[in-house]
């Protein structure tokens, strides 16, 4: 097969759940299939590069993907979108996969699809419905919902990241039959491939520093533990637009002796050799596609602690005082769950060896296969 996989920023050079999904499942399918990636050029030099046997494309370049408030801005993808039309109409393709955050390529992948009479697949890794209307406020969110909505009639053929993607794309209307799960992974030979030294900090977040990642409620928590546990370590990994605004709350509750913002880490294997000086794993998110974070934690032996909402697809990941604890998103209840775990090593070690067997469910080499046999189905249907 030719496979075309199409979101506008690419793995290494930015990092996320979904850029991270595409990266992973590509070099998989390119063992067998030839495999290209169009996105944005973050990269000096041609605009088409190869690397581990991707053709990957640079469309175009953004000047800036985010703005003052954090909010993605959308100038950007819609220039994304316009210049997309011809690097992928130069190609005939077996099937294009078009991630469909930020939405505006889905439409030029559609008008190629038709071009080439080329099945089109949808991927989401999340679908926002009213969620809409707290990240961007009534007006943008209304424009931005409507959107979205235009963008399930693109294609009859659906992926979602998770169950709960899922579920939210049949109560509007996608038919049963439309739509399959194939799951985000980790990459469990990495993740082991570095020796546990637990103790160093209490706990880690990783992840991109956005407004739906609900950090404020894990510095809140932390300034109610402090109390009893004044040498209390947390760190931080990642960057992004609400890293200022949180800085600025860590010093003004006088939490710069406790929380440490260790920035973008490139490697990954940096990012678990920390998260394996930990003790426990502790994520906010309201809004979560998958979570992969949150199974790279329980991959290496962390148990996690996640907040309860009908957006965060993360409680598909933990099971409840199994592998992780599940609470209200509150300060206090957030704070309650982390002292337990830092109180009980007993409990905290039972729930991260039950951690590390949870996380085997999502491997990437089975997941690439998986999605394999869909996009045959889709292609033979």
């Amino acid at each position: 097969m030719k496979i075309a996989l199409v979101y506008d920023m690419i793995y290494p050079f930015h990092i996320g759940g979904a850029e991270i999904r595409n990266y992973q499942l590509a070099r998989r399918l390119a063992r067998h299939h030839e495999v290209h990636l169009f996105g944005v050029k973050f990269w000096d030099g041609p605009d088409i590069i190869y690397r581990e046997k991707l053709i990957i494309h640079g469309v175009c370049r953004y000047n800036n993907i985010y703005n003052s408030a954090g909010i993605r801005t959308v100038v950007g993808p819609i220039k994304f979108s316009l210049k997309l039309f011809f690097p992928l109409l130069r190609e005939r393709f077996d099937i294009i996969d078009a991630s469909t955050f930020v939405y505006f390529h889905c439409f030029t992948c559609k008008a190629v699809a038709l071009f080439r009479r080329t099945p089109l697949v949808l991927t989401w890794h999340q679908y926002w419905g009213e969620y809409w209307y707290s990240y961007a406020g009534k007006l943008k969110g209304t424009i931005g919902r409507l959107i979205e909505k235009m963008v399930l009639k693109l294609s009859h053929w659906h992926l979602a990241v998770s169950e709960t993607t899922r579920r939210q794309l049949l109560a509007v209307g996608v038919r049963p039959r439309d739509i399959a799960v194939i799951y985000n992974g980790i990459d469990e030979a990495v993740i082991n491939d570095d020796t546990r030294q637990s103790g160093q900090y209490d706990v880690v977040f990783a992840g991109r520093l956005t407004q739906q990642k609900n950090l404020s409620r894990l510095i809140e928590a932390i300034k109610i533990l402090v109390v009893r546990r004044p040498e209390i370590k947390i760190i931080l990994i990642g960057d992004g637009p609400a890293k200022q605004e949180l800085m600025e709350l860590v010093e003004e509750l006088d939490l710069k002796k406790n929380i440490f913002f260790l920035g973008f880490l490139p490697q990954l294997n940096d990012v678990y050799h920390l998260m394996k000086q930990a003790k426990i794993f502790v994520s906010p998110s309201l809004l979560e596609g998958f979570g992969i974070a949150v199974a790279e934690a329980n991959g290496s032996g962390l148990p996690a602690v996640i907040v309860e909402c009908p957006w965060n697809a993360s409680s598909e990941i933990v099971i409840d005082n199994y592998n992780g604890l599940i609470v209200k998103n509150d300060s206090t209840q957030l704070a309650r769950a982390i002292d337990s775990l830092l109180a009980d090593d007993n409990l905290r070690r039972k729930l991260a060896s039950k951690a590390k067997i949870s996380a085997r469910r999502f491997d990437w080499n089975k997941l690439a296969g998986q999605l394999e046999e869909q996009y045959k189905k889709i292609i033979q249907s």
